[in-house]
């Protein structure tokens, strides 16, 4: 049991007892750190009740609670707020509770909970990953995990953007300029190649464009009249129309992609459980507008559009259906959702992980999804997030000045090298564990410094600044997972068994109550989608272990008991630095 759970009935009786009355709730905070306490009651709400200032109020009932509460050892009253003291045994007994639990934090779904699907990374097959990207899949899978820890069944999914003009704009350019090319030929993965040729295209549209111009057409018509758009539109139109040697162009490409993304995911530490391809799913939807036009939610203007109209909401009116019939984002998007619901029929819920772009967007879906009638509308959730910058500024996927997602990674498994060398320590290592090392390092660097900002701010990454073994950074907290590991290999005797011991060191006692807010955590991180909860209650339960490390012994206690416990304690400690790095996809290293 909590705290609030085990002072909130007797408080209850407390005030039965002494003042007659019956309260609704208790109200508890942190106690200030420069007062003495475990727990605080709010006294302020009581007055309303009894009569009495609150000091004599505080007095009343910390007297009723050291007398009647076996947890409660003493209390002081500050102003309106009780801060009361709890007996090192109730902490005890607590930790023996948690020790041994292997999977402590954590909640298994029950048979009737309704799953959730979490939609992340969804990129277009013209590009390799980018940095953009990186927080998408970060947020997108620990998100997933926390969802899961917290006790409900997941799905991870994606949708891959692999069809329209900007897929069309590299096959072009690949027939044109590719010589064919391969990945195996190149050496390049294929998502880099295909890349590549996204980037040649826009270098000649560009050139067709200033010839044009210098022709003397205006910009505008330049653009819509250079060759190779045009060619561009006609293999768009060719693909819509089944041509079978431009969708074997496309099918090939695609799976040059898919195989250069899945290097990707697999260095990165995510995975999926299904996929959707906009290829699949660009035409559903319609028939769903067709249902909301007869139940009157869809309106058809004159020129035969179909449009919502949401300006009592508070938003505009909303096209769902062109004048020629062809679907848009939106239309997909509502058949996509609907879709998914068939697919996985236990879904109750959906988490989209998608940048804060596309806010507007999101909230106009939900709120069509709810007026179509769907009952799962209502657990829809737009994980927006904030875009991701480097000192050097924006990027450009066109211009071939994006941070490719691989490289990124292969430059913080670099800086890891660096540090971790010149630091020392790793003579004892094989060459393949150091390899292994970095990786850890300079991935767990690179995720922890993304996923300890909240999702809705904007970050500017600095990677230098994210591999310092000091601070609110990965390294740091790998690195006293490490120490703990050290320990725990030195520890030549049987601490198994509960430690006799009936008072603890001050130290002891905070991170005892550190490691108690675990479930609490993953819950509210859960709840408010925010891998920032997680990390952050993470460092904090690391900066407790120091301290706790600096003040006392541990292997160097003489007492046998306090030295079991300690070693307990440390070994928790690890373990739920472990479990939390890895529901936000980070690895531990046993040794730095």
């Amino acid at each position: 049991m909590t705290l609030p759970q085990v002072l909130t009935p007797a408080i209850e009786n407390a005030i039965k007892t002494l003042f007659d009355v019956t309260i609704e709730k208790v109200e508890f905070q942190t106690t200030r750190k420069e007062f003495e306490g475990d727990i605080t009651m709010v006294i302020f709400p009581l007055l309303k009740l009894v009569k009495s200032n609150p000091v004599e109020l505080g007095n009343k009932i910390g007297n009723y609670l050291v007398e009647n509460v076996a947890e409660v050892s003493r209390f002081n009253v500050v102003s309106g707020f009780l801060n009361i003291v709890i007996a090192d045994q109730y902490y005890l007994n607590q930790f023996a509770g948690i020790k041994d639990n292997a999977t402590y934090g954590f909640v298994t779904p029950s048979a009737d909970e309704k799953a959730v699907m979490v939609e992340y990374s969804s990129p277009n097959t013209n590009k390799p990953l980018h940095l953009g990207h990186v927080r998408n899949n970060l947020l997108g899978y620990s998100v997933a995990e926390i969802i899961k820890a917290s006790g409900k069944k997941v799905y991870k999914t994606q949708i891959i953007n692999d069809r329209g003009i900007h897929i069309c704009k590299s096959m072009l350019a690949w027939q044109k300029f590719g010589a064919n090319q391969t990945p195996e030929t190149s050496g390049l993965k294929g998502d880099k190649l295909v890349g590549n040729f996204y980037v040649a295209f826009d270098k000649a549209y560009k050139e067709e464009i200033n010839q044009l111009m210098q022709e003397g057409k205006t910009e505008e018509e330049a653009k819509k009249q250079a060759p190779i758009i045009l060619e561009a539109q006609e293999m768009l139109q060719k693909w819509e129309a089944g041509d079978a040697e431009v969708k074997a162009l496309w099918a090939k490409m695609n799976q040059w992609v898919y195989d250069g993304f899945a290097i990707t995911y697999k260095n990165l530490g995510v995975d999926f459980d299904k996929y959707y391809y906009e290829s699949d799913t660009y035409l559903l939807g319609k028939d769903v507008v067709q249902i909301g036009l007869e139940k009157g939610i869809f309106e058809k203007d004159p020129d035969g559009s179909v449009w919502i109209d949401l300006t009592d909401e508070g938003l505009d009116r909303k096209i769902v259906l062109r004048s020629d019939g062809t679907a848009v984002y939106m239309t997909q998007d509502i058949g996509t959702a609907i879709q998914r619901v068939k697919d996985m029929q236990d879904v109750g819920g959906m988490v989209y992980t998608v940048g804060n772009e596309q806010d507007y967007h999101f909230k106009v879906l939900f709120l069509i999804l709810k007026k179509l009638g769907f009952d799962w509308a209502k657990n829809l959730y737009h994980l927006s997030y904030g875009m991701v910058d480097l000192p050097s500024g924006k990027m450009k996927s066109r211009e071939g000045t994006v941070v490719d997602a691989d490289d990124l990674m292969q430059e913080m498994t670099a800086t890891a090298q660096k540090i971790a060398e010149d630091l020392g320590k790793l003579e004892a290592y094989s060459p393949e564990e150091k390899a292994n090392l970095y990786s850890t390092i300079g991935l767990g660097a690179l995720k922890y410094y993304i996923l300890k900002v909240d999702p809705k701010k904007r970050i500017l990454f600095n990677p230098e600044e994210s591999v310092d073994f000091a601070g609110n950074t990965g390294p740091f907290i790998q690195y006293t997972y490490a120490r703990i590991q050290s320990i725990i290999r030195k520890a030549n005797f049987d601490y198994s068994n509960n430690a006799q011991i009936d008072i603890l060191h001050e130290k002891e006692k905070e991170l005892v109550k550190q490691l108690e807010l675990f479930p609490e955590v993953i819950q509210n991180a859960a709840q408010h989608h925010s891998p920032a909860l997680l990390a952050n209650f993470t460092y904090d339960l690391v900066r407790e272990y120091n301290s706790f490390y600096q003040a006392v012994p541990i292997l160097g206690e003489e007492d046998l008991e306090k030295k079991k416990f300690r070693v307990q304690l440390s070994k928790k400690v690890a373990e739920v630095i472990a479990a939390s790095f890895k529901l936000l996809g980070i690895n531990v290293p046993d040794r730095m």
